[in-house]
């Protein structure tokens, strides 16, 4: 079938219009409206280094993680030792990802053993010390459940990172993990760069609070603070002189409801005084615990906790069904906005926390741009005239091949909606000298069988099917080069191998198909018996 003129002909027209419709959005800018709906609507991406934007590497902080996973089995491990009536003095969380509990009897040991095994598999006893009569006991998690804690703790980061950019609007982030414990986060384009890095790093756990207004916040603050409260602080603007200033609580420990259970959270001005804040709605088992937490607590004040901080504490009035609440703090349009969204997409299971950031501004981008299409054209200049110098009309073959290899991968970017980066376009270059050796591999071999004294006919078809096993191999030889730093890199090398990929496929098609069909098209229409080589 392909060895039909006129249908490599077609083949070679039909990839060449394909090429031209993916890339008509990058290269007009405005397309008239009756048109676009049968365009496409992206162009070809520009990376971090060319657009400009930013760069975040981040550590996840998987300790604390376990911690506070272990802070809630001690609440949880309370409850469960209370309800089995095994005698105990104290259960806390101790320094690191340990539970301290000091039985009162060396019977109690049995009892522990046996509400361990049947609701807190995960826990182990790590050591047994006597004390006044009873025992010290110190539980940690098992080292299999603390690994798997520690991969689920960066899987969810990483997806929650991910909403969290996908919502404040950023296209094409790159959002990858590097190690154990580390995201490398790309914005391109990002205009503010603040913003966005403490939309992406605030941890956004949700809390709701009783306030403990029984037990004296003087007292508490001077050291003397209850069992089972903490001190946390909110803010509050002086009407007078504008200035925030920090308001101490005493709140009871226990987290009374998570924004785990958030359906949506969403901004919304107030009636009132014009300023925003952000309502949220719980889900179907949020509203019902909300429902029982409102009714039994009735007069009692609420704080609502961001992150430690408390943003509010209003008195519960009365029961509140239906699982709708306001959060208000004199917030900005903008910092309601970015509350919302990181409600919206959960909170962080650990603190974040950042090890590099870079910023590259949009002018130094522009200046990468120009450098590296400055760069391209006299490459590709110098290659075209070495080319038409040496091998003549042959090298005008060979140089509309490599215009076309430059014009093709270009559409593939665009088609597979991939970022153009710098070393991406080193890729191109990379790629454009490979086109050449093919070229120069096959034109070698035709001149060695004119010199035997075949004809011009022949020797297109015995140069060309003996260069054809040496230009594959040396072509999968570099993809699958390609293929290894496109997996084991990260960033630039990245984005040189994806290029170097689609340039090396490209080339493949142009300097074997492409040219044939032009040397085909002329020796068999126009009958040349001499080629100019």
């Amino acid at each position: 079938m392909f060895k039909s003129l006129k249908i490599r002909l077609a083949i070679t027209a039909v990839v060449c219009l394909v090429a031209v419709y993916f890339l008509i959005p990058t290269f007009i800018s405005d397309i008239p409206s009756p048109w676009n709906r049968y365009l496409p609507k992206e162009k070809i991406h520009l990376g971090l280094d060319l657009q400009g934007g930013m760069h975040l590497l981040m550590e996840i902080d998987t300790d604390k993680a376990l911690e506070a996973m272990m802070e809630r089995t001690s609440n949880d491990l309370k409850e469960s030792l209370m309800d089995k009536k095994v005698r105990f003095r104290n259960v806390e969380k101790s320094k690191g990802a340990t539970i301290s509990l000091e039985l009162t009897d060396s019977e109690g040991k049995t009892a522990l053993e046996k509400v361990l095994k049947e609701q807190f598999p995960d826990l182990e006893i790590a050591s047994t010390t006597p004390r006044d009569g009873g025992q010290l006991v110190s539980l940690k998690i098992n080292d299999k459940r603390a690994v798997d804690l520690k991969k689920l703790t960066i899987e969810h980061s990483l997806e929650t990172i991910r909403n969290r950019v996908d919502q404040f609007g950023v296209a094409e982030p790159e959002i990858i993990q590097e190690g154990d414990n580390r995201i490398l986060v790309q914005l391109p384009g990002v205009k503010d760069p603040e913003r966005a890095k403490n939309l992406i790093g605030k941890t956004a756990l949700l809390e709701f609070k009783i306030v403990d207004d029984e037990h004296s916040l003087d007292e508490a603050l001077r050291g003397n603070i209850p069992e089972g409260d903490v001190i946390a602080y909110g803010t509050r603007e002086d009407k007078s002189s504008g200035q925030r200033g920090q308001v101490p609580y005493l709140l009871k420990s226990k987290t009374l409801l998570t924004g785990a259970s958030l359906e949506t959270a969403k901004v919304q001005i107030s009636d009132r005084f014009g300023e925003p804040h952000v309502s949220i709605k719980f889900n179907s088992q949020g509203a019902a615990d909300f429902d029982r937490i409102t009714n039994e607590n009735v007069r009692k004040r609420l704080a609502i906790v961001l992150d430690g901080v408390v943003h509010s504490a209003p008195v519960i009035q009365e029961r509140i069904s239906g699982g709708q609440a306001q959060i208000t703090g004199n917030f900005t349009m903008d910092e309601a906005r970015d509350l919302a969204i990181v409600l919206r997409a959960g909170a962080l299971p650990a603190p974040v926390i950042i090890l590099e950031e870079r910023t590259v501004g949009p002018s130094l981008g522009s200046d990468s741009i120009r450098q590296g299409i400055l760069a391209t054209i006299i490459g590709s200049l110098l290659v075209f005239l070495f080319m038409l110098v040496y091998y003549r009309l042959s090298g005008l073959v060979a140089d509309i091949a490599l215009a076309a290899n430059i014009f093709l991968i270009l559409a593939v970017l665009a088609a597979l909606q991939a970022s153009l980066t710098l070393p991406g376009i080193a890729g191109m270059l990379l790629t454009i000298g490979v086109a050449v050796d093919a070229n120069i591999l096959i034109f070698e071999r035709i001149r060695e069988e004119l010199r035997t004294g075949k004809t011009a006919r022949l020797s297109l078809d015995t140069g060309y099917d003996r260069a054809l096993i040496t230009i594959i191999d040396t072509h999968v030889s570099g993809i699958l080069a390609a293929i290894v730093l496109m997996f084991f890199g990260t960033g630039p090398i990245k984005g040189f191998a994806v290029t170097t990929i689609i340039g090396l496929c490209v080339s493949l098609f142009t300097a074997i198909f492409i040219t044939r069909v032009i040397f085909d098209y002329f020796t068999q229409n126009y009958k040349i018996k001499k080629l100019s080589i």
